[in-house]
């Protein structure tokens, strides 16, 4: 697991009126200090790579759909250097993923339906000087393959 990168199972709470899922609470580990909450959306086999952030930490959760969220540390003194971690988080599998800074990050929509991700990032978006150091989904700086391996 890269240094850093945390997961919480998430789970609903049902009742007579429907469910209820915790996502984040300020008295766990996970949580640092709050930015903002953000609900962005992918198209069915769109992918949406790759950034990183030098200033704050995301913490993200497939609400609806799913999604092949995957992570590269790049941190040249990091004891993970050069790690890949992939997660396959969704309606199927509720996790909250905590990705760290300077962790390039992005993913790809694996779910025949649009997915739907809720970030809860540890600052909110300056638009004057954002926070994101991009490559392009398909850099050959990060050796990963977007394709889907089947066996």
């Amino acid at each position: 697991m890269i240094e850093g990168v945390k997961i919480k199972q998430l789970r609903f709470i049902p009742d007579e009126r429907g469910r209820l899922m915790e996502i984040l609470r300020d008295d766990e580990d996970m949580f640092e200090k709050f930015g903002q909450v953000y609900l962005t959306t992918t198209y069915p086999q769109v992918i949406k790579a790759w950034h990183f952030h030098k200033l704050q930490d995301d913490h993200f959760v497939c609400i609806k759909g799913m999604v092949k969220l995957v992570l590269f540390d790049s941190r040249k003194d990091s004891p993970t250097e050069g790690e890949i971690n992939e997660f396959f988080i969704g309606e199927h599998n509720l996790q909250l993923i905590r990705v760290p800074k300077l962790v390039y990050h992005g993913w790809k929509c694996i779910s025949e339906t649009e997915a739907w991700v809720l970030n809860i990032p540890t600052m909110h978006y300056n638009y004057d000087n954002p926070d994101e150091y991009r490559l392009p989904w398909n850099t050959d700086k990060i050796p990963y393959d977007w394709s889907i391996r089947m066996g």
